[in-house]
């Protein structure tokens, strides 16, 4: 779905509101989107990570309230504690485009201890909403050079580009 009125909202509401009685409406979403896809079921499905002080001021993260219940419907594997958020960084929405990619580099990890769950693996990472793209394209790198086979995305809303 496109970020875009009323998801926008909905998903504001979620995220920085805790309206967690949404989240299984947003994972049944996601389930859909799958079921009708076609494609097989995630190998492993991972969250995108909060760094500390953005889960203790959130309460929850948004990411995981989803992984965790659509790897509930589909029968599949969820690791939260897999990949690490291990910089805080500015929020992504309050940066130019042209900056979000220097924003996210480096603020993820691979946790050592857990590195045999992941190798020779298709991984799915879930998000809440993609922009850019910039978190993607960090994560996907981490994951491969950690060797995940393969890595997908699975994310709740994207932005329109400009001009879709």
């Amino acid at each position: 779905m496109d970020y875009a009125h009323p998801w926008d909202q909905l998903i504001a509401r979620f995220k920085f509101h805790a309206a967690l009685d949404l989240a299984a409406a947003f994972a049944q979403c996601l389930v859909h989107a799958w079921q009708t896809s076609g494609h097989a079921a995630p190998g492993l499905l991972l969250p995108v990570p909060l760094s500390a002080p953005r889960l203790r001021e959130r309460g929850f993260n948004q990411s995981w309230e989803l992984a965790r219940r659509v790897a509930r419907r589909i029968g599949c594997p969820a690791d939260a504690q897999l990949l690490l958020r291990i910089r805080d960084t500015p929020h992504q929405l309050a940066l130019p485009i042209d900056r979000r990619g220097a924003n996210v580099r480096g603020a993820f990890a691979v946790d050592p201890l857990r590195l045999d769950a992941l190798r020779a693996r298709s991984v799915t990472v879930l998000d809440d909403v993609m922009t850019t793209g910039a978190t993607a394209t960090e994560i996907t790198r981490l994951l491969q050079q950690a060797g995940a086979a393969e890595v997908h995305w699975w994310v709740l809303a994207r932005t329109p580009a400009p001009g879709e």
